[in-house]
């Protein structure tokens, strides 16, 4: 399996080194797998990263011509359009048959690139208006951590990377290697949830004249009394 995980200017260094910190995981736990992964950029070399410094030795797009998975492990906050280059490399991989996997914000430029037209797909939860004003025939789920198309893979933000490369892994080489690459982690081998009890929800008004909402208000500033069922059927006093 070769892994081609894609970096640019301002990514931050937990995007770039979850793939990797999975797979490379995963290289060493089952050797016989022969999953490789490379670094690469537009244009090669070097990139610097959000932490402030540079990280260099990176190939150029020729990385992704021949991978079996191509990795988008973020995109820029501000959520540019997808340059022309980087949309059809995403696009000639998918065609020859490699897995195309957009985690995080990573979705965006998967999406922009036409791969998810009609596919569930997820990304970071403040992303997800975003994406949907900009993609509106892509059906989003914000309860689940990924979505798993089988040829296109997106996740949901930032430490959910983590769980859709496991997911990757145990599918591929079955649960036992990916609890393994977990456990050498010290990471829970399968998450259940989503990333909704992340978002900001506005806590609701309690309409008045209603007397539940009312006797409820109540007991919550009576907690030192007796609320017996007797006590709060008749009502505060």
């Amino acid at each position: 399996m070769r892994i081609a995980v894609y970096a640019f200017d301002g990514i931050s260094m937990f995007h770039l080194a979850a793939p990797q910190l999975v797979f490379g995981e995963t290289a060493r736990t089952d050797p016989g797998s022969s999953w490789t992964t490379v670094l690469w950029s537009a244009a090669g070399g070097e990139v610097g990263v959000g932490e402030g410094y540079k990280i260099s030795g990176l190939v150029g797009p020729e990385a992704a011509a021949d991978a079996d998975m191509i990795v988008v492990p973020s995109w820029p906050e501000d959520l540019p359009p997808l340059d022309a280059s980087l949309r059809q490399i995403l696009i000639d991989g998918h065609d020859r048959g490699a897995v195309i996997v957009g985690l995080c914000l990573g979705a965006i430029p998967v999406a922009d690139a036409g791969l998810l037209s009609g596919r569930s797909a997820v990304t970071h939860w403040a992303a997800m208006d975003a994406l949907r004003k900009r993609h509106n025939d892509i059906p989003l789920d914000s309860l689940v951590l990924y979505v798993d198309n089988g040829d296109v893979l997106t996740s949901a933000g930032t430490a959910s990377a983590i769980d859709a490369c496991l997911h990757l892994v145990r599918e591929r080489l079955g649960a036992d290697v990916a609890n393994d690459v977990a456990r050498r982690l010290v990471v829970a081998p399968h998450r259940d949830g989503g990333q909704a009890q992340y978002t900001r929800q506005p806590v609701p008004v309690t309409a008045t004249g209603n007397p539940i909402g009312e006797l409820m208000e109540w007991a919550a500033q009576h907690l030192d009394d007796s609320l017996t069922v007797q006590h709060l059927a008749s009502g505060p006093p």
